[in-house]
């Protein structure tokens, strides 16, 4: 996804989420839902969050200097894990808290109406924000048949990621959070509530380790999608002055910023400017075919067998 459209995506997500989040504190206020309250934090944390990945966007597009030669794209990488601990500490950790303290309260909440009102006010504008983002997501897939999900767990841009995994929770938490309310109402046993605030945190507590064991493989080092690794081969083999070559090497650095090595082992008969004049070409094919990789280092070296 590019930088614009991820942009659009957090910026449609954070409206939502703010304006969102102020419409459960009110009905909170009002109604003195349990559920409400940690929906309400909920927004909190999304809105945070956001800001965190426009930030971690913002750096990631600082130019290589000498400190950082290779650019600083993996910022993106860091803010999205800490985003991913922030749903885990404050998402998570504060719903489940909220929700056992409610256990101990002896009065359904009152105004159950302005809860009801308010949450599907909200789950309205959570589905046009998640709309939004499936929408700027997909517009990036080379293949659209690939599932949505499947499609996400290969994606190298969590500020696309994130966003629909936390409207896709939101919308979650929100049923669950209806069914808290209306479940309270009508038995007259406010642990409904209680419960229905412990479920929105045990659901984020989820949502928040998914989300932090793939930025961290993000963080750590994943190589680029296997069809591009094979069709980088391609591009090298079918060149006239390459007799072999070894497996490519490859690491996102950021989304669109891969970094790749190759060892290339040329014909023997082949003079220093011709395989110079090589090396120049594949470059610039492998650039045009796939503009996300940015730095190629290409070493003229033998080939070991089985390599």
């Amino acid at each position: 996804m590019s930088t614009s459209a991820s942009k659009t995506a957090i910026y449609a997500a954070m409206a939502a989420n703010i304006a969102i989040g102020i419409a459960k504190f009110v009905g909170a206020s009002i109604s003195g839902s349990s559920a409400m309250l940690s929906e309400g934090i909920h927004s909190v944390v999304d809105s945070v969050n956001e800001l965190l990945l426009l930030y971690g966007l913002k750096q990631s597009e600082a130019p290589p200097d000498e400190q950082f030669p290779l650019g600083r794209s993996q910022e993106l990488y860091f803010w999205s894990l800490m985003v991913a601990v922030l749903i885990f500490a404050l998402g998570g950790g504060v719903s489940v808290l909220q929700g056992i303290r409610s256990l101990h309260e002896e009065t359904v909440a009152s105004n159950p109406l302005v809860s009801y009102c308010v949450l599907v006010a909200a789950a309205v504008f959570e589905g046009a924000a998640l709309a939004v983002s499936i929408r700027e997501f997909k517009k990036t897939q080379e293949n659209s048949e690939t599932a949505l999900w499947r499609a996400i767990a290969l994606s190298k841009d969590p500020g696309a990621f994130i966003v629909i995994v936390e409207d896709s929770a939101a919308l979650v938490g929100l049923a669950i959070a209806f069914l808290g309310v209306w479940f309270s109402e009508k038995t007259g046993d406010p642990v409904y509530d209680a419960i229905a605030s412990m479920s929105i945190g045990a659901l984020l507590t989820v949502v928040a380790i998914a989300l932090v064991a793939k930025t961290k493989s993000l963080l750590i080092g994943e190589s680029a999608a296997p069809e591009t690794r094979e069709s980088i081969k391609a591009i090298v083999r079918s060149d006239e002055a390459v007799s072999a070559m070894e497996a490519p090497i490859t690491l996102h650095l950021g989304p669109q910023d891969v970094l790749l090595a190759l060892n290339i082992e040329f014909k023997n008969n082949l003079a220093a400017d011709e395989i110079e004049e090589a090396v120049r070409r594949i470059e610039t094919e492998i650039r045009q075919t796939h503009e996300e990789v940015k730095r190629i280092f290409i070493e003229a070296a033998s080939v070991r067998p089985g390599r």
